[in-house]
């Protein structure tokens, strides 16, 4: 049944079928008397707010028995005391509020099924998320509630020209996504994208959240080889506050506590938020750091080998890069075996119980380096570049840009070990082109600095203060 056919005994029997009232333990309906209307509800148990209902049914006893309502919104103004409230005759809208959280009211005489938003989201507390922590600044966090995600954001930016456009996608999950931007500093085209981008989505259900969207995204795109991340995240509320007065678009999914931050480039992923909570010159000296760590980690387990596997060619300088002693395995292997352990340690300390994750971590290192040395699998050396690699990993603010890191790292060294210099040059040609040809999924640059932006529109902010 696409509309509600007016028939309330009708009605009513079709929404039991439909939502499984009696079948399933969560659907809970009840009959009603509002004034001279017979009527029937239907809300999810744990989803509806017990106070907000007690008290809506408790005002519907007060009243008498004779008032009645010549439409639907009369009926509203009359009998509804809940501000969040909307009417449809459309069956399936109806199904999808009810199982969305909402309360469902037919009521005999009304052709219009009432839908009053009286629910509670079930969350955790906000608190600071484990992976961006700062020193300074605000100690709060996103959750998997869309509505207290906004909420946090409008906390932070009262201003009329800040933009909440909802949408729903996914013809089975019905997953809410929000399109937030700021009037006047988000680039229109960009919007339109992105809205076309979201209405075109065929995917059934999006049952992972941010993950789901961001395939679903960038699947037209192609580029399966190309590990860098091309959509930047946040949990962090003074974080997508900020990028939104920027001029960035902001997406919001339900069920997830990660922002999606767009358009993205290359150098945002060099960004953290302590950088903005310590004096310009601090700021700008950890940046260069994150920069000069990067680089180093991409680069410096190749050229290392390279030296290492010509030790007569070293300058008496740099004789320390020689490895001492007779190698049993060669160094190419060594390299790329550390490369794994340290994701099997990874993996295992993901799965490990929180009270011994930690010693789990530190003994696992300690045993697997100790006697690997002792065997002779591996020279010290090996254990400490990648040590250094591996702490390398942690500096970037970015999951996706630190494991894009490691698989380029990983390309060199194959290539450096099969080919040598030339092998090294190739690969790092490889890894350039790829960057230069990575195509975001928003804006048609992945490389061009979000400096010149900010640049641009700084006399728009300032004028609008």
């Amino acid at each position: 049944m696409e509309q509600l056919s007016g028939n309330f005994s009708h009605d009513c029997a079709f929404f039991d079928r439909q939502l499984g009232a009696g079948k399933n333990y969560d659907i809970l309906a009840r009959n009603v008397h509002v004034g001279a209307h017979r009527g029937r509800i239907w809300c999810i148990d744990g989803y509806a707010d017990d106070t907000t209902v007690e008290r809506i049914i408790a005002f519907w006893l007060t009243l008498p028995h004779n008032a009645a309502a010549s439409s639907v919104d009369d009926f509203i103004a009359r009998f509804v005391t809940f501000d969040e409230v909307s009417h449809s005759a459309a069956a399936p809208e109806l199904t999808t509020n009810v199982l969305s959280g909402k309360l469902l009211l037919l009521a005999e005489g009304i052709p219009e099924g009432i839908v009053i938003d009286a629910k509670t989201v079930p969350c955790r507390g906000v608190e600071e998320p484990g992976d961006s922590r700062v020193l300074r600044g605000a100690h709060d966090g996103f959750v998997e509630a869309l509505v207290r995600n906004t909420a946090l954001l409008r906390r932070r930016i009262r201003d009329p020209r800040l933009h909440l456009e909802g949408l729903k996608i996914g013809q089975k999950s019905q997953t809410d996504v929000v399109i937030c931007y700021m009037e006047g500093l988000a680039d229109e085209k960009l919007l339109r994208q992105l809205r076309q981008k979201l209405e075109a989505l065929t995917p059934e259900s999006f049952s992972m959240g941010q993950e789901s969207v961001s395939e679903a995204l960038r699947g037209g795109r192609g580029q399966w080889y190309n590990p860098l991340p091309r959509i930047r995240y946040t949990e962090r509320p003074d974080v997508a506050a900020s990028c939104a007065l920027e001029g960035d678009i902001l997406l919001f999914i339900d069920n997830s506590p990660a922002v999606m931050l767009l358009p993205t480039t290359l150098p945002d992923f060099l960004q953290e938020a302590n950088d903005f909570y310590f004096p310009p010159l601090v700021g700008t000296y950890l940046r260069l750091i994150r920069m000069a760590v990067l680089l180093l980690s991409l680069f410096i387990t190749p050229i290392w080998y390279l030296l290492a596997s010509n030790p007569h060619a070293l300058p008496g300088a740099l004789d320390f890069l020689a490895v001492e002693g007779e190698v049993h395995v060669p160094l190419f292997v060594q390299l790329l075996l550390v490369e794994f352990l340290v994701d099997v340690l990874k993996l295992a300390s993901l799965n490990t119980p929180n009270v011994l994750s930690s010693s789990f971590s530190m003994l696992g290192a300690l045993i697997l380096g100790d006697f690997a040395v002792q065997a002779r699998w591996m020279v010290p050396e090996v254990l400490v570049y990648m040590a250094f690699v591996a702490i390398a990993g942690f500096a970037q603010p970015s999951y996706e840009l630190s494991y894009a890191i490691k698989l380029g790292r990983m390309t060199l060294l194959l290539s450096t070990g099969l080919f040598g210099w030339w092998g090294f040059f190739g690969g790092a040609a490889l890894i350039l082109l790829i960057t230069a040809t990575t195509k975001p999924i928003l804006g048609k640059s992945y490389l061009r600095s979000r400096r010149k932006i900010m640049l641009l529109r700084r006399p728009i902010r300032k004028s609008n203060t």
